[in-house]
């Protein structure tokens, strides 16, 4: 049976991406399945009549929040999950690993969710163009607060991937002099620290490590006036000092160093990042719409929590001091240690 699939508008601060373009949707099958919240496309200057000449349908969230599956590419930072239903499906960034909160209501709700983070095709991930983004939009905006030019600047990079190719797209573009550090030199960036004006976290952090790459005393060890860009966000986690900020209110300083630790820079460029989301979302509408979530590898090793049942065992080995978390090996409650 075909399931409908409800597109919200995010209420995350600042958060103006949205998941699929009016001109995008001509791509799915299954047009008569989508509902797009009202207003949907008013920020990227779509009108709702946009989306219905392509097919879709417009109704209000109220409404959204009824449909089988609700793609929101901020699912971490919804606030309507506990108004959702037994069986229903939540699509994008869900980042359950990190958030006990999310993943409890989840859980209890007994709701089924396809995490954005999760989804790879043949060892890629298939957001790996809005990672790139994320580096990119990090380095203009972090460097514009800390009011200088890249070029003035020597850099140390932290990591290879995805987000550090942005952010070395943008540094080197604009004259900086870089330093990449992977992750079999973090001694070396330790004792090295003070060489840099400023310092860049673009690795993707082990939930189960319990310590830093750079610790406090470390941070005082910077040079005077410095800056560390943390891309990455993990709340005191490859840097000790970080605490995840937002765009309105986007750095501080801690130990005398300026920090920059915005955890959704993508949608500075919002335009751009949107057209990411649906150039991909369009190979994966239809399967979810369908229930092929079985016979798409993407989607099935995606799929982090079915009706309740955690499937993901990150969750479960991040948060090993929870109670009553129900896991696919029991089918039942069972108490597997924590989410705390």
């Amino acid at each position: 049976m075909m399931k409908s699939m409800g597109f919200l508008i995010s209420t995350k601060e600042n958060e103006k991406r949205r998941a699929l373009l009016p001109e995008q949707v001509s791509s799915i099958k299954n047009k008569s399945c989508l509902f797009f919240e009202k207003g949907y496309g008013d920020v990227l200057g779509y009108t709702d009549a946009d989306y219905i000449r392509q097919g879709a349908n417009i109704l209000s969230k109220q409404k959204i929040i009824k449909k089988d599956i609700i793609c929101d590419p901020k699912i971490g930072d919804a606030d309507y999950l506990l108004q959702l239903k037994k069986d229903q499906t939540i699509f994008g960034y869900v980042h359950a690993v990190q958030n006990r909160d999310i993943t409890d209501k989840i859980v209890s709700k007994s709701l089924t969710a396809i995490a954005w983070e999760e989804m790879y095709d043949s060892g890629r991930h298939i957001f790996w163009r809005n990672n790139e983004l994320a580096g990119e939009a990090a380095i203009m905006h972090a460097f514009i607060l800390y009011g200088r030019m890249p070029y003035e600047c020597k850099v140390a990079l932290i990591g290879r991937g995805n987000i550090a190719r942005g952010a070395y797209r943008i540094l080197s573009s604009l004259g900086a002099e870089i330093v990449v550090y992977d992750r079999k030199m973090e001694c070396l960036l330790r004792k090295e620290i003070a060489d840099y004006d400023v310092i860049i976290n673009a690795v993707s952090w082990d939930t189960l490590r319990e310590d830093h790459v750079i610790y406090s005393e470390d941070v005082r060890n910077m040079k005077k006036n410095s800056m560390i860009i943390d891309i990455s966000c993990d709340n005191s986690g490859c840097i000790e000092t970080s605490v995840p900020t937002t765009i309105e209110d986007p750095v501080y300083f801690a130990k005398g160093v300026l920090h920059y630790v915005v955890d959704h820079t993508p949608t500075l460029i919002f335009n751009t990042a949107s057209k990411v989301f649906g150039s991909v979302l369009v190979e994966y509408i239809d399967d979810i719409i369908e229930g092929n979530t079985e016979s798409n590898t993407t989607i099935k090793n995606a799929t982090i929590i079915n009706k309740g049942i955690i499937l993901d065992p990150k969750i479960v080995n991040f948060n090993k001091r929870s109670i009553g978390v129900r896991t696919r090996s029991s089918g039942l409650a069972a108490v597997v240690g924590g989410l705390e």
